[in-house]
């Protein structure tokens, strides 16, 4: 009988498996940017393992950049990691009013395979949370809190994206958030100026969520698209009756 040749069987260092562990929850989105970890002495309880091992863990991450180190204030997932452009890039093209209607084409992409891919993939747990951010932000007709407005439809954002069970989706959103968040914000104060918009913002959203927690991915996606539409359409329309009304004002001047 021919003799079996066996490999050696490694144990893996306890280090390997909780550096693994952790790069896992902050891929899943679990440990999302800025987030603080629980101190050393608090991983090693939850891992069941010595400090040392966490200590060693987390210096590696460190090194990677996926983790940063506060003096006194402990261990954080590293900032950088929401965006991967340049916070000047990220300040010229918020600045720029000719690149808002290029956020909104992107966000026809993203918003309509985030929403199909949630109706498709999302939990139980997934639609309460898309279901409770969207109740939040039915926004009133006469709201002026346009910043507290903004954060909530962010978070309705990334609960989709989430939603989506997409790793890579997720962290392009996140990583667009600063920009993402600029153009809502501009789009709401213009369409603040129309009470029967901001309704008909509210409705889309319902159903939306509606097609998304009733797992219909292909309604979900072209919802998205007629939401988006809509915004683009009024849009279009404010600015044309500013560019009209800048005009009327000039011809008054002129004719004092």
């Amino acid at each position: 009988m021919p003799k079996v040749s066996f490999r050696s069987i490694r144990q893996p260092k306890l280090s390997d498996v909780i550096e693994k562990e952790l790069e896992t929850l902050i891929l899943d989105g679990i440990l999302s940017p800025g987030k603080k970890l629980p101190s050393e002495r608090e991983l090693a309880k939850q891992f069941d393992v010595s400090r040392p091992s966490v200590r060693e863990a987390i210096q590696r991450l460190e090194a990677k950049g996926l983790l940063t180190r506060r003096q006194g204030g402990g261990t954080f997932v590293s900032e950088s990691l929401s965006s991967n452009l340049a916070d000047p890039l990220l300040n010229l093209l918020a600045s720029h009013s000719d690149t808002q209607r290029d956020l909104l084409e992107t966000r026809h992409a993203l918003e309509g395979i985030s929403a199909y891919f949630a109706a498709l993939r999302g939990t139980a747990e997934d639609f309460q949370r898309i279901t409770e951010c969207q109740k939040s932000l039915s926004i009133p007709v006469n709201s002026d809190d346009i910043e507290s407005e903004t954060k909530a439809i962010m978070e309705f954002l990334i609960a989709i994206s989430e939603a989506s069970h997409n790793v890579v989706l997720l962290h392009i959103v996140r990583s667009l958030a600063p920009l993402l968040q600029e153009n809502v914000s501009q789009n709401l104060m213009l369409l603040h100026g129309r009470d029967d918009a901001i309704q008909k913002l509210n409705e889309y959203r319902e159903e939306i969520v509606d097609a998304i927690t009733s797992r219909q991915p292909q309604r979900a996606r072209e919802l998205c698209e007629v939401h988006l539409a809509f915004i683009d359409e009024i849009l279009s329309d404010l600015t044309e009756e500013q560019e009209r009304r800048a005009l009327s004002l000039r011809r008054i001047q002129q004719n004092k």
